[in-house]
């Protein structure tokens, strides 16, 4: 039984199982889970014998940590579906099986029908641990029925900071009499992967480039400023609602019109389009500096533990394959990866707006960096603590910057 679980050719009812682990988030939306389970059908069908287990972790920040534990126990799945965001964890790890082998041996694959800047997430030098499946930019969306009625100019390629704060300004609306604004030029997170792109358009960055270090750079001048830049919307201009204002509505407040523009990715569209709301797409406004912004994306792996690399392969090349890429991203969640199946959906003028984005997007830091989880987390705190109180900027800023140098100087 141990032998079957740790993925020595686990057979059920007569059939090979092959064991795909990801994240509970598409489930939610009934249109995907639907198409998903009838992709997979497909995959078992063209392989008679086969069936295909996912094993769903479900819980916002548990995928990681739970899926670690099945590698500690000795029962990894066969393929994982990896995230930009946390990929340094199994690469760095030695948890995942190099592709690159398989790619050379297989005439029927062409990496280069992928974006390069989503392949290499998962790439280290001539190594390869992941294909990409879709990915997102993050991009600020703007409700295009409240620019009209302010009769404010949608946002042009490139806009500055100072244009950004000009058209914020002439979209909040304030409520008689004082007190929280009855509309909102922006709404803001706290959530580190949604203000990092401000960082990276404003010229700097949050760790060095060979990511061993935090001072320097998270306390640079140009990043204090973009962080004093953001803090400012909320406090001092008023543009975008403290987090208790947010807390207290309890709703997302530009979906329910009571902001103009918020941060986000693709995976958003699927409920604004359902409300039939009015969108555009623009960058995130830029400081002296070319526009920037960070990738989000999931792509499929195969764990070294498993013992049916080659029917794993056939999945990963089943599974990130033209004719499925159109079926799933069609519900809307993400930006395929095959670069024919993303230019393909460019007759919709919103996903051109995201295509723009795409050559200035790259992976985020923890692509590259193990621990920049715990980069994240200091991020969120120190940016809940600015806008949550009255800190000053500058050294509340360098004492997180240590805090991160910390974590990154940990054996």
């Amino acid at each position: 039984m141990l032998c079957a679980l740790a993925g020595c050719g686990r057979v059920q009812d007569g059939r090979t199982v092959l064991r795909v682990a990801d994240w509970n988030g598409p489930a939610a939306d009934p249109a995907f889970a639907t198409s998903d389970r009838a992709i997979r059908a497909d995959f078992e069908r063209r392989h008679p014998g086969v069936r295909v287990e996912v094993e769903s972790i479900p819980g916002p920040g548990q995928y990681v940590p739970k899926l670690i534990m099945t590698y500690v126990a000795g029962i990894p799945p066969d393929v994982i579906t990896l995230e930009a965001d946390s990929a340094a964890v199994f690469i760095d790890h030695g948890l995942l099986e190099d592709l690159a082998p398989l790619i050379r041996g297989d005439s029927a694959f062409e990496l280069a029908g992928y974006f390069t800047n989503v392949v290499d997430m998962a790439r280290r030098d001539d190594r390869l641990y992941a294909v990409p499946l879709d990915f997102t930019p993050i991009v600020i969306l703007y409700n295009k029925r409240i620019f009209d009625e302010a009769g404010v100019a949608y946002p042009r390629s490139g806009w500055t900071r100072a244009e950004f704060l000009e058209t914020a300004l002439a979209l909040t609306r304030g409520r008689a009499g004082g007190g929280a604004a009855a509309r909102y030029g922006l709404t803001f997170s706290p959530e580190m992967p949604l203000w990092l792109p401000w960082i990276w358009a404003g010229g700097s960055d949050v760790l060095s480039p060979d990511g061993r270090h935090a001072a320097g750079y998270f306390n640079s001048p140009a990043t204090v400023e973009s962080i004093r830049f953001l803090v400012d919307l909320v406090r001092t201009r008023q543009v975008a609602p403290r987090l208790s204002a947010t807390a207290v509505a309890g709703r997302d407040l530009f979906r329910a019109g009571e902001a103009a523009m918020t941060l986000t990715g693709h995976w958003s569209l699927i409920e604004y389009r359902a409300d039939r709301m009015e969108l555009g797409v623009a960058d995130v406004p830029v400081r002296d500096s070319a526009p920037a912004t960070v990738i989000y994306a999931a792509g499929l792996a195969i764990s070294r533990a498993s013992r049916q690399r080659a029917l794993a392969w056939e999945y990963l090349k089943y599974m990130t394959s033209a004719d499925v890429q159109r079926q799933r991203v069609a519900c809307g969640l993400a930006i395929s990866a095959n670069i024919e199946v993303a230019r393909s959906r460019e007759g919709d003028g919103l996903e051109l707006q995201f295509a723009a984005a795409i050559p200035h997007a790259r992976a985020p830091w923890g692509a590259r960096v193990g621990r920049y989880a715990m980069i994240e987390d200091l991020g969120r705190e120190l940016m809940e603590d600015l806008l949550g109180s009255d800190l000053p900027v500058e050294p509340t800023v360098s004492r997180t910057a240590e805090l991160m140098e910390a974590v990154l100087r940990q054996p």
